[in-house]
């Protein structure tokens, strides 16, 4: 059985001026259905340009990658906005909730744009919420809601297509250190149902909640540790 994700000397170049960047520098490795893994790295190391290529936000330079049986850099766009909203479920630090939108219609917003009906969204969004325990909260606007009620509503929003991934952008990086283990403890909850979870993290303590740890430095993979 093939892994879930697969990569093999993956490159991503940035040309800035007459100098080129290079992001990822001959990535190799390989992450199976379930696994939890957090990556870690310095400013410039190379981990959210690693994300990014995974959530096919944007595409390597060279070198072969493969998620969830779609190999990403052949997909046009229409195709990776497919891919997007069947395979992925995004948690960024800044939560990006719509200000002026309920909880449950931010919730449901991934599935306006894949074309389910309105009293199937609201199903699906309410059961997500319920998830997150914020099924009382169904009505109140970001503002009403505190920064972990905020992502709580942000992680509901990314599970409500049933992603087989969950990307996950130092989704602690806003959050009081109190919040930050509710929610790291939300995301264990998650990976034992069988989600396969990666996370972005700078934070130590935040990694240590992942079963695998990938440090990168210079756009290469110089740890894999269990």
């Amino acid at each position: 059985m093939s892994a879930l994700i697969e990569c093999r000397n993956l490159f991503k170049t940035y040309q800035m001026g007459d100098t080129k960047i290079r992001a990822l520098d001959g990535v190799s490795l390989e992450i199976d259905a379930g696994e939890y893994v957090a990556v870690m790295g310095a400013s410039g190391s190379g981990k959210s340009t690693f994300m990014n290529l995974l959530g096919a936000l944007d595409r390597p330079t060279a070198g072969y990658l493969r998620v969830d049986g779609s190999a990403l850099d052949q997909l046009t766009p229409e195709q990776e906005a497919d891919f997007r909203g069947r395979s992925i479920g995004f948690v960024f630090q800044q939560f990006n909730l719509l200000p002026r939108t309920s909880a449950v219609e931010n919730v449901a917003l991934p599935l306006v744009y894949a074309g389910v009906p309105a009293a199937e969204r609201r199903k699906r969004a309410m059961t997500r919420l319920e998830q997150m325990g914020l099924a009382e909260r169904y009505d109140h606007h970001p503002s009403q809601l505190s920064g972990g009620q905020q992502q709580r509503v942000a992680i509901a929003r990314a599970l409500v297509n049933d992603p087989q991934i969950l990307l996950a952008d130092e989704p602690t990086g806003a959050l009081d250190s109190k919040t930050s283990e509710d929610i790291m403890a939300l995301f264990d909850s998650l990976n034992r149902e069988g989600i396969t979870v990666i996370l972005v993290t700078h934070e130590q303590e935040v990694a240590d909640h992942a079963k695998r740890q990938l440090v990168f430095r210079d756009g290469k993979v110089v740890e894999d540790r269990s």
